[in-house]
């Protein structure tokens, strides 16, 4: 039984000491590599774009998704875990510089397109005249009822 507990610690111990070992392999590199290659590109994306336009989930999404895609790319070429400690600060930053004064919920509502709002509006419509009509049809009739 103690010899089971003392493999397993072991275990752990030499595991911890493997992922220590990466994660300062990683840090550095890592973190230099993800502001030159990733956020690079992103911000040359963004300059294109007016200010205002920086909260608008739709003129944002395609170079936000390269960006995380990147971050992704570049931890795995690197072999480090993704996502770590370095991509959580990182995109931190890159919010608090570019997103800061968005709304609450990070980006501009929009109303759903009409094929989706549509139904949401026709069918209870619908079902409110149906369910009317139903209820003065059988008051109307008498027979049966007692």
């Amino acid at each position: 039984m103690a010899s089971v507990w003392w493999r397993q610690t072991l275990l752990f111990l030499v595991i911890a000491a493997n992922l220590s070992v990466l994660t300062a392999a990683c840090s550095n590199n890592y973190e230099y590599a993800i502001e030159e290659f990733c956020l690079a590109k992103f911000k040359l994306d963004m300059e294109l774009l007016d200010q205002h336009q920086w909260c608008s989930w739709e003129d944002t999404v395609e170079s936000y998704g390269e960006l995380t895609n990147c971050t992704f790319l570049v931890a795995l070429k690197m072999n480090c875990f993704w996502p770590n400690r370095l991509v959580d600060e990182f995109f931190i930053r890159v919010h608090r510089h570019y997103f800061h004064d968005c709304s609450l919920t990070g980006r501009l509502l929009h109303d759903p397109p009409n094929q989706i709002l549509g139904p949401f509006i026709v069918v209870p419509i619908l079902v409110t005249l149906l369910m009317t009509a139903l209820v003065v049809w059988r008051s109307k009739r008498s027979e049966g009822i007692v």
